[in-house]
């Protein structure tokens, strides 16, 4: 589990910041919250992903009941994008940013923690994709978006590729913070490509994106 090995629970941790941030600052954006709302759903954005994961796992009760320092820093994460609303269109590429963050964080702690629970490489893989856009899809379901990862071809997928990488590697034998923050970089390089150059992956026939 990330709890147990200090890398993973580092990552963890800045994933659950990266996604409240994000989480947080979109509620400002979209909806104008007041600081209740913006907390509560940087929170919900941050730690959303972590408990599907958990619970899909059966680890009950999740990470963020467990410990702690997953509800501060989820909480601390809403407070910091509160205080930085006044300068909120200055921060449109950070919540960009914050977001392909926390999926790529997510996309390698969940695969990782899917292999110590002894799940094969292949289910590895669904429950890091699945911990990495669950916390994102939570946020737009609350405000009211269609999903990103619904209409961003380059969403899922790069948390697909981290995923893979982790699961993948470790079928090979092959396992360590090298290989999980190669993997997440790669994710992350992925997503901000994808937002760079507006790169979707293909519709149905017939439809123009």
């Amino acid at each position: 589990m990330p709890s147990d090995n200090p890398v993973l629970l580092i990552l963890d941790l800045v994933g659950t910041l990266a996604f409240a941030l994000n989480g947080a600052l979109t509620a400002i954006r979209v909806t104008r919250l007041d600081i209740v709302g913006v907390v509560t759903l940087g929170m919900i954005t941050g730690l959303g992903g972590g408990m599907i994961r958990d619970v899909l796992i059966d680890d009950l009760p999740p990470a963020t009941f467990n410990d702690w320092r997953y509800l501060v820093v989820a909480a601390g994460g809403g407070l910091l994008a509160y205080a930085l609303s006044r300068w909120l269109d200055r921060l449109i590429t950070p919540i960009l940013i914050f977001d392909a963050a926390g999926l790529s964080l997510f996309a390698v702690t969940g695969a990782s923690k899917g292999l110590d629970f002894g799940l094969g490489v292949g289910q590895a893989i669904i429950l890091g994709t699945i911990t990495a856009v669950g916390g994102g899809t939570v946020r737009d379901v609350m405000v009211r978006q269609v999903p990103t990862v619904l209409h961003s071809g380059l969403y899922a997928i790069p948390a697909l590729v981290a995923a893979t990488i982790v699961a993948g590697a470790y079928g090979f034998g092959f396992e360590g913070v090298s290989i999980a923050v190669g993997a997440a970089v790669v994710c992350f390089a992925i997503r901000l490509v994808g937002l760079r150059l507006n790169l979707n992956a293909p519709g149905p026939p017939g439809q123009h994106r």
